[in-house]
């Protein structure tokens, strides 16, 4: 058993979704039990302080789940893994899920709903008009290795459910391996022009450390990661559901149709 301060796992390690807790709709799936190699914390650590691009190690021994919950009351499905996270009337209560063995912190009182950011072209923005999607947020760079794949994906993705109640959201940040150095409209003609991206992007941030934006520290205190709050690279995801509420969290090694698998029509 590995532990920190919010985190615990245990082997064989079993995935429960509840598809209401981000929808509002279908039924609870269970995955089969999987497992989880003491190396995985190993090779993460300190990951954010090193400028080589990280890679998923092939020894690892298990592949990644994926549960199919329904976008709004579109008929079509979006996939996702991980874990999920209950709602609690005690502010920063920490749970254990008996059934995925993650220790996840509760629903605060906040939402994402209660921050304003400013966009690529420096204007402030209300996340309160988001409000009723479900948001897929990523931290970008434009030349980290990870950068191709993510923004092509990203892309795909967002033309297929702009229409049904999806939504990402893209924060530019320089925090890993000096990959994101140019400024706001470079970053913005980079990312429409060669990736062709429509989805929001916002003025670029920190992450981590003492100058962490406001939505970033909302965001990680929500779900914690697998050594801790930080943020470990470019290109890692938050999902929140259509209140405002995080309920995933996915590690940068985790590409975007790992997560969006099997849309049916």
């Amino acid at each position: 058993m590995l532990r920190n301060e919010h985190v615990e796992f245990y082997l064989p390690l079993q995935i429960r979704l509840d598809r209401r807790q981000l929808y509002g709709e279908g039924k609870e799936k269970t995955m089969a039990s999987m497992p989880f190699s003491a190396t995985f914390p190993s090779y993460l650590h300190d990951l954010s302080q090193t400028k080589k691009i990280p890679v998923m190690p092939s020894s690892w021994p298990f592949s990644i789940p994926s549960i199919e919950s329904s976008l709004g009351s579109s008929k079509s499905g979006f996939l996702q893994h991980g874990f999920s996270l209950q709602s609690s009337s005690v502010p920063g209560f920490v749970f254990k899920s008996r059934s995925s063995g993650i220790y996840a912190r509760a629903a605060t009182e906040k939402t994402l709903y209660d921050y304003t950011v400013k966009d690529i072209d420096g204007k402030d923005v209300s996340l309160s008009r988001f409000k009723g999607k479900v948001l897929f947020i990523v931290n970008v760079a434009s030349k980290c290795g990870l950068t191709t794949s993510n923004y092509s994906e990203l892309s795909h993705i967002y033309e297929k459910y702009k229409t049904q109640g999806f939504e990402i959201l893209a924060f530019p940040c320089n925090q890993f391996g000096g990959q994101e150095p140019g400024s706001n409209p470079e970053i913005k003609q980079f990312a429409c022009t060669r990736f062709k991206a429509e989805f929001p992007i916002f003025d670029k941030v920190d992450v981590n450390g003492p100058n962490t934006a406001p939505v970033y520290q909302f965001l990680k205190s929500s779900a914690g990661g697998f050594l801790g709050d930080l943020v470990k690279w470019n290109f890692e995801k938050f999902l929140v559901d259509k209140n405002g509420k995080v309920v995933e969290r996915y590690p940068p090694t985790i590409s975007p149709f790992q997560i969006e698998i099997n849309v049916k029509a």
